[in-house]
């Protein structure tokens, strides 16, 4: 971060930690960083204007125990949110994935936020990023899911990235609880050729009615959090597979669909059995190229879906 700008400050309570960064700085980076050991909250309020205030409030209590919420969080950054968009053009958190985005947006205040950073890498959550500032712009949600196999290089770009750009369609005063998506008709599964699931980001963001709206997708139903389509959609943030085969839970389809298989991989969305659950009914082990969706449609009734990967 330091080499976007002119000069970078780096303040730390922990002796430790401030002899550690002092040590490992010069190495990772030509630009010049000060080190300074002292309550980043007092620092800041004795500083002088910046440009941007980076924020990282440790997750741990008193005891060591590991903690998410803001509140819990050291510092408690909710209190001096004014005082920080006071001395900085932009600030930035550093969050939990833990925390649902819409409750922390709310908590420090939507009117400032203007952009969420969802990061995910490798299909894993990792990161809550909030930029906020004095005058936001109407808020943005970025979803990104990054191929960790750049990072030992330094050189994560957006080519080697994932990122889903939307602008939620959210009033301040209701952030913290969310929107309603409508529920959609029932989806012919049949005919689909295609099935979508989104990355982790995506899924942690919930943004699903806006796949709809930017990709030539449906939904498979109002909970399942997977999508169909007929003709392949080749820029989807996720995994794609086709659709082989799909079969209800009755004894004598899954024998027709599913008695051919030993192995497979097994996910269920808005199922009312656990995939370890359906996978020892269908006494099936773990692996292979074969994959099995569990899921309810719009009308209640249980379906899973026999898919492989669809590499373009």
């Amino acid at each position: 971060m330091s080499q976007a700008f002119d000069e970078t400050v780096y303040v730390e309570r922990s002796e430790e930690l401030c002899r550690l960064a002092a040590h490992n700085m010069p190495l990772v980076t030509t630009t010049p960083v000060t080190v300074v050991c002292a309550d980043g909250i007092e620092y800041m309020k004795a500083m002088g204007r910046c440009t941007m205030l980076f924020l990282d409030p440790a997750r741990r209590d008193g005891k060591g125990a590991r903690t998410y919420a803001l509140a819990d969080c050291t510092p408690n950054v909710v209190p001096v949110i004014g005082d920080l968009l006071g001395k900085a053009d932009s600030v930035m958190l550093k969050l939990s994935p833990m925390l649902d985005w819409r409750k922390a947006v709310n908590d420090v205040g939507a009117q400032h936020v203007s952009q969420v950073h969802i990061v995910a890498v490798d299909n894993e959550c990792k990161e809550l990023l909030l930029l906020l500032q004095q005058e936001a712009p109407p808020m943005q949600l970025f979803c990104v899911d990054i191929d960790s196999a750049t990072l030992p290089t330094q050189k994560a770009e957006a080519s080697a990235a994932s990122i889903f750009t939307v602008v939620p369609a959210i009033p301040v005063a209701s952030v913290g609880a969310g929107p309603v998506p409508a529920r959609p008709p029932k989806v012919p599964v049949a005919p689909s050729r295609f099935l979508y699931e989104p990355n982790a980001a995506i899924m942690k963001a919930g943004c699903f009615e806006a796949l709809t709206q930017q990709f030539s997708v449906s939904p498979l139903a109002h909970d399942s959090h997977l999508f169909v389509s007929d003709n392949g959609v080749e820029d989807f943030p996720g995994r794609r597979f086709v659709i082989d085969a799909v079969t209800s839970m009755n004894k004598r389809e899954l024998k027709a669909t599913l008695g051919h298989l030993r192995q497979a991989n097994i996910t269920v969305r808005h199922f009312p059995l656990s995939a370890e659950e359906l996978r020892k009914r269908l006494r099936l082990a773990d692996g292979g190229n074969d994959y099995i969706f569990a899921t309810t449609l719009s009308d209640g009734s249980h379906i899973l879906l026999l898919c492989h990967k669809d590499i373009p």
